[in-house]
């Protein structure tokens, strides 16, 4: 007979998912190619996908990732509230709408946009999505000035991977300039030596995915100030700010790299970075009206209301932009400097520790993003930095290792990411599970892991972030 209440863990099976153990009701095997037959009791879906996640890394563990792990329970309950509000449908949703255009224009009175409350922006799923409007208003600007030949754009090969699949989408020669020796980011010098008539931009990162570094952005403008006095193409920057955008204003108010800058044409960020939000967000600003090209901004009839819309997504959550602004509410200015001081301070000092241990040469030490790299000193040859990693990752710990790009890739590294939820306490038990990992490697005869066979980490032209 069926039941009266509840609900059937398969429809048509005559049994009450509020007493059947909700082992002995799981599928024979877990759907992974065909969607299933019949319905499964939401208590008992639940308990097997959560089931399924088990094995997944402790993101509290997390020093591989850049993106926040860590959220206060208001903030995670607003995301719940706010998971089915369209981002895209301004004419339903308008207060989720206000809430973006508020956080556009903090972030361009925070960048020090000559006129914030006007200055263009928006929302995105991502930097990566930021950096592809960004480029594309350079390209369009060129375009604009009646260029033919092939455009290109100028950047460190320390740039993450989705500067280079702009370039490749969108029809632009990418000129990475490589590193050398102990440079292991993109300089005024270098940067000039690779622009022409045709550069679209160039770009600037603050707060390199390698080691955390942030490039000379003041410098750069400055060369291409003198190039441009000198009779040369008036090249634009974008600063590619995904983390550091979120850091320096708080932690480095007197370092000029945004909007101060003439030179700067846009800047873009990861609210899910340093800007604290859970995944996926992303922004990105113009200095003025000017430095977006109108052609680029649609104005659709949606839903009974026309808006101006310039991203590459249409469809997504607002719980993300709700989230970003309960951040600048809540925290504030001194709220936010507090955070990233915090970082900060637990990054420089875990760097010192793991110089203190021995085996290590830092290339950073967490000074400008929290974030430093370091490699084995020359003398150590009975394992890797990919062993150090992997015997890490025993611990729960997740820290990649990997190598630097060319011409460099005879360096291998491991990085730590220190974000909001990284205590003083955490960092010291990082350390002696360290020391633990580094006594017994030193006992190996040699390296058993290196860059071709390890797969702690996804290498794809730049560390993840």
């Amino acid at each position: 007979m069926p039941p009266e209440h509840g609900h059937a863990p398969y429809a048509g099976s005559g049994l009450d998912a509020a007493v059947v153990p909700t082992f002995t009701a799981e599928p024979g095997v877990m759907p992974d190619h065909r969607l299933p037959e019949h319905e499964l009791a939401p208590e008992i879906a639940h308990q097997l996908v959560r089931d399924e996640l088990m094995l997944d890394g402790n993101a509290r563990l997390n020093l591989a990732t850049f993106v926040t792990t860590w959220m206060e329970p208001h903030a995670a309950a607003l995301l719940a509230e706010c998971a089915d509000k369209n981002m895209i449908d301004k004419d339903e949703y308008p207060r989720t709408a206000e809430l973006e255009q508020r956080c556009v224009r903090m972030l361009a009175d925070l960048w020090h946009a000559p006129h914030p409350r006007t200055a263009p922006g928006t929302s995105t799923a991502g930097s990566s999505e930021a950096c592809m409007l960004a480029g594309l208003a350079l390209k369009r600007r060129w375009l604009a000035q009646g260029r033919t030949g092939r455009p290109n754009i100028v950047m460190g090969g320390n740039v993450q991977i989705c500067w280079e699949k702009f370039a490749n989408y969108f029809e632009v020669e990418p000129r990475l300039v490589p590193m050398s020796g102990e440079q292991f980011h993109l300089d005024a010098e270098h940067a000039l030596s690779r622009v022409d008539e045709n550069t679209i931009g160039v770009v600037a990162v603050l707060g390199s995915t390698f080691d955390g570094s942030y490039e000379p952005v003041a410098g750069i403008c400055a060369a291409l100030d003198d190039l441009t006095a000198r009779g040369g193409p008036d090249v634009p920057v974008h600063v590619d700010g995904a983390s550091g955008a979120m850091v320096a204003p708080f932690l480095d108010p007197d370092l000029v790299w945004d909007f101060r800058l003439p030179r700067v044409a846009s800047i873009n960020t990861s609210g899910h970075k340093y800007g604290l939000v859970y995944p996926g967000l992303g922004w990105v600003a113009w200095r003025d009206a000017a430095a977006l090209p109108e052609e680029l901004v649609y104005r659709v009839n949606y839903l009974g209301s026309e808006m101006a819309t310039f991203t590459l997504n249409f469809s997504r959550s607002g719980a993300p932009v709700a989230a970003q602004y309960y951040q600048f509410l809540r925290l504030g200015r001194d709220g936010y400097t507090r955070v990233q001081r915090h970082c900060r301070e637990v990054a420089t000092k875990l760097a010192l520790g793991v110089e203190r241990l021995g085996p290590f040469r830092l290339l950073t030490r967490g000074d400008e993003l929290p974030v430093f790299a370091a490699t084995l000193a020359p003398d150590v040859t009975a394992y890797s930095v990919f062993d150090v990693s992997a015997g890490l990752r025993e611990h729960g710990w997740q820290v990649p290792a990997y190598t630097f790009p060319p011409d460099r890739t005879d360096l291998a590294a491991l990085r730590f990411v220190v974000r909001n939820g990284m205590t003083h306490s955490l960092a010291e038990q990082l350390l002696a599970d360290l020391r633990t990992v580094l006594e017994r490697l030193g006992r190996q005869g040699h390296p058993l892991r290196d860059a071709r066979t390890d797969a702690s980490f996804s290498h794809t032209g730049a560390p993840a972030r």
